[in-house]
């Protein structure tokens, strides 16, 4: 079918695709599992201790119809990275989307940042995604249709307007960003598309209490008023990895409620 008979009703039809995600356990990651089963992908649900809530999502992606695996793996370890690509072959056959997700989110001020601290940070949020996009890539422009592919990085607002004592992680998804658009030239040879999703303050359990003057000071400032929900990032994902964005790639979607452009003064 070519691209300009696609009908509507399935430009956000995932039916047949098989999706890893990583960090799907809780928060963004589970949000975008979620979503992605709902819209008929089979999902492998990567974590890496949290067995309990991967379960429950894995659960309610069976519910709904869509087929899911849970799997547990260090990410900034090749052969455990490895070994979560190799599972969605082995359940699947196939592997067509990657979600990476996965990551850590510290608070500290530069000075008091161990240098330990700071490889962990990049270990986590950046040499995952470089492996995991590495080894996911080499497989996926073997598919049947490579062109079909797509690889979505979880990014950050913060990569482009750092917060404070958060050096090291603004500089791991700035990281990101580039590396994105990196990968995007050199996979878009196979057809694999290669895009971020950048959150602005997204709502978690227990946020507002403990950081409320963190949440007021953003629903004051942010033009709709109000924090970003994990649904808000799982529809920009499905949006990335559908037929919908079958010609974007190299792209970083922000969704932060407009923050990105309120007024500076």
């Amino acid at each position: 079918m070519s691209d300009s008979k696609i009908a509507t009703r399935n430009l956000l039809d995932l039916t047949g695709k098989t999706a890893i995600v990583t960090g799907a356990s809780q928060g963004i990651g589970a949000a975008i599992a979620l979503r992605l089963g709902e819209a008929g992908a089979n999902i492998v649900i990567h974590y890496k201790s949290n067995k309990a809530d991967a379960e429950t999502i894995c659960s309610d992606i069976t519910k709904g119809g869509s087929k899911a695996i849970v799997y547990s793996a260090e990410l900034s370890n090749q052969s455990g990275v490895q070994g979560l690509v190799d599972a969605a072959y082995s359940h699947f056959g196939q592997l067509d989307i990657l979600i990476n997700n996965a990551g850590i989110f510290p608070v500290k001020a530069l000075l008091e940042i161990s240098h330990e601290e700071w490889k962990a940070m990049y270990a986590a949020n950046t040499e995952s995604t470089f492996l995991c996009t590495k080894l996911a890539a080499t497989r996926m422009q073997q598919n049947a249709k490579p062109s079909e592919c797509v690889i979505i990085n979880i990014a950050s607002t913060s990569a482009t307007s750092p917060a404070e004592a958060h050096s090291h992680y603004n500089s791991s998804k700035s990281a990101v960003l580039m590396f994105t658009r990196s990968a995007a030239k050199e996979l878009g040879s196979f057809g694999i598309r290669v895009n971020a999703v950048s959150p602005g303050l997204t709502n978690r359990d227990g946020l507002e209490e403990s950081w409320p003057e963190g949440v007021r000071s953003w629903t004051q400032q942010a033009p709709l008023g109000k924090l970003v929900e994990p649904s808000d990032i799982a529809d920009a994902c499905l949006f990335l990895a559908s037929p919908s964005a079958r010609s974007i790639t190299g792209h970083n979607l922000i969704v932060d409620g407009g923050m990105m452009s309120a007024n500076l003064y």
